[in-house]
């Protein structure tokens, strides 16, 4: 699995990213580096960005203008997709992990299928090599015995731990997490973050997260990030920003959520 401790490398590096859909900006100049190693946590209102924003940086949203680096591919936002463009688009998603809020699982396939689609489809592995990270992953979060099960015998938090293995799979140097604990029920919730801890601390994975589980942050993150109407205004430690925000807009969302 990729991973290393942190350091000064950057993983990701996102410079002054519009995104603008029609007359509504979204996205206003947010600049952004997380280095390698480094769990980096963005929350902020519904609405503000944060979601688009993770969207933008694996071009399932086009970035209206700016630039997104992520594994030592960059891409400039705006302009036509040409052939060059989108095989940087395809070298960065190859790089790049992502789970949604949603699982997205394939419903008539198994978890063990699901996990194994991208090594066989997209990398060219083997079917006997991609089974065996399949069964390594579906260990690694927590379900070697549920590879046979579909995903409408898997409860919601079993089914994003799948989709987690299945971002794994590809053998990711980032992972972008878009809120996912949002459609969980609060049992299940526990779940999923632990699996994510467990990326941090053991595979040292490289990870942006939108969420708004302050107490993941506060144990996992080394930043945290900000974002109000389109900007991240505010960036700093768990610990410093979560006891002394500097800016008012940050002081009020926090203690609507804490």
């Amino acid at each position: 699995m990729s991973g290393a401790a942190a350091s000064n490398e950057s993983d990701i590096r996102v410079e002054g990213l519009w995104k603008s859909f029609g007359g509504n900006v979204v996205l206003k100049g947010v600049s952004l580096e997380v280095n390698r190693g480094e769990v980096v946590v963005v929350f902020g209102r519904s609405g503000s960005g944060k979601s688009t924003l993770l969207r933008c940086m694996n071009f399932l949203e086009e970035p209206t203008a700016g630039t997104v680096e992520v594994a030592g591919i960059r891409i400039e936002g705006g302009g036509h997709r040409t052939r060059a463009k989108r095989e940087r688009i395809r070298q960065l998603r190859i790089r790049t992990g992502m789970v949604f809020q949603d699982f997205n699982l394939f419903p008539h396939r198994t978890a063990l299928a699901n996990i194994m689609e991208g090594p066989l489809t997209v990398l060219g592995k083997s079917a006997r090599e991609a089974e065996a990270t399949a069964r390594e992953l579906l260990g690694i979060v927590g379900l070697p015995d549920k590879g046979t099960h579909y995903p409408i015998q898997l409860s919601g938090g079993q089914q994003q731990r799948v989709a987690i293995a299945r971002a794994l799979a590809m053998n990711p140097q980032v992972m972008l997490f878009d809120e996912p604990t949002s459609a969980l029920d609060p049992e299940l919730i526990g779940e999923v973050l632990a699996v994510m801890r467990r990326l941090a601390s053991e595979l040292h994975m490289t990870m942006l997260v939108v969420t708004h589980e302050m107490g993941f942050a506060r144990e996992v993150a080394s930043r945290m990030a900000f974002v109000h109407e389109g900007e991240i205004i505010e960036e700093g430690s768990p610990a410093d920003l979560l006891a002394n925000p500097q800016r008012p807009e940050t002081g009020r969302f926090l203690e609507a959520v804490l």
